[in-house]
């Protein structure tokens, strides 16, 4: 654990909330998000990541900037696949383009809320319980089992617990009514679906963070270095998803990629444990071998990708599997409304 001050606290607190702040001015009109824009917020949000990576790193010295550096990073690669997932959530409930923004923005509120939750009960467990990394270990070896037999589970929006549970809470209309989440019918409050948009990618994120949480607990146990850079790979999810989102399917082996850095990440934990359990003998993978073997990767999976397109035959997928792909492609086949 780290010696954090209290001023670096509440500097990270004020940079998330001026940048949502700025964030939320720049795109206060509904608008369809281009390329070129999207390309430039996601290079902000990257190098507001970086910059404070150096203050972590002067401050707090060389290894906790090496720390951040490798968890900020692993968090960004495994969140690419909720890319493929909010596509498939836009597309189910047919969110016109020029209000995906503003979801976005809802839903990673949401995110930092709950990630905040998740990870610090997680330090709080593997600091007291050390022999639960045996069992984040497992969780992430049968996550790269069903990503390699291509076994991830498709996510239904529609049928999300959220969901579920909006929809017994308030009535949702069956038509939007611009950016609105919420409008008055008969007198009565009633949501939009883009309520339910929300709803629905808040769950998927909750789906996602058994993973990430696991994985994100083997680089470090200090809450401030794994929340942060959290956090900072979430803020530069939306834009990062407009970028990107009509190339995803170029990157076919990159869910190869993430099981193998998955069950990297899983062989750390049992090595970590093992050396805090049984015998301080037993070696530990460094901090920054991982971030050098989550570079590597990662640049591996994208450049053969791009050298080897994806087959047409196998729905341009590669055998990879990967659950935000399989999902969108089982629901362009039916007539959802």
């Amino acid at each position: 654990m780290f010696d954090v001050p209290f001023w670096l606290w509440i500097a990270f607190a004020a940079t998330v909330v001026v940048s949502l702040a700025v964030d939320l001015l720049a795109h206060r009109s509904a608008h369809v998000i281009g390329f070129k824009e999207a390309a430039a917020w996601s290079g902000a949000w990257v190098g507001l990541a970086l910059v404070f990576g150096a203050v972590v790193f002067l401050v707090l010295g060389p290894t906790a900037g090496t720390e951040y550096t490798t968890a900020w990073l692993l968090e960004k690669s495994l969140s690419v696949d909720n890319l493929f997932v909010f596509a498939l959530i836009f597309a189910y409930f047919k969110v016109p383009r020029a209000y995906q923004h503003r979801v976005l923005f809802f839903g990673v509120i949401g995110a930092l809320v709950f990630r905040g939750i998740f990870l610090a009960a997680g330090v709080a467990v593997v600091n007291r319980f050390t022999a639960v990394l045996f069992a984040f270990a497992a969780i992430l070896f049968y996550s790269v089992y069903k990503i390699l037999k291509g076994e991830e589970e498709s996510f239904d929006p529609g049928r999300s617990f959220a969901v579920r549970l909006l929809r017994k809470v308030i009535p949702v209309r069956d038509t939007y009514a611009g950016p609105k989440f919420f409008v008055k019918e008969a007198g009565k409050h009633v949501a939009t679906p883009l309520l339910a948009v929300v709803a629905a990618i808040e769950a998927a994120d909750l789906i996602f963070a058994v993973d990430s949480v696991p994985a994100v607990l083997a680089v470090s146990d200090d809450t401030f270095i794994v929340y942060t850079s959290n956090a900072f790979a979430i803020l530069g999810l939306r834009a990062l998803y407009f970028m990107l989102s009509g190339l995803l399917d170029r990157f076919h082996y990159l869910s190869k990629g993430l099981a193998i850095i998955l069950g990297f990440i899983g062989v750390k934990l049992i090595l970590q444990a093992t050396h805090k359990i049984v015998s301080p003998s037993v070696p530990e993978i460094p901090s920054p071998v991982s971030l050098a073997v989550i570079v590597v990767v990662l640049a591996g999976s994208v450049i053969l990708s791009l050298r080897r397109p994806p087959d047409p035959v196998d729905g341009g997928d590669g055998g990879t599997g990967g659950s935000g792909r399989e999902a969108l492609g089982a629901l362009e086949h039916k007539n959802v409304k």
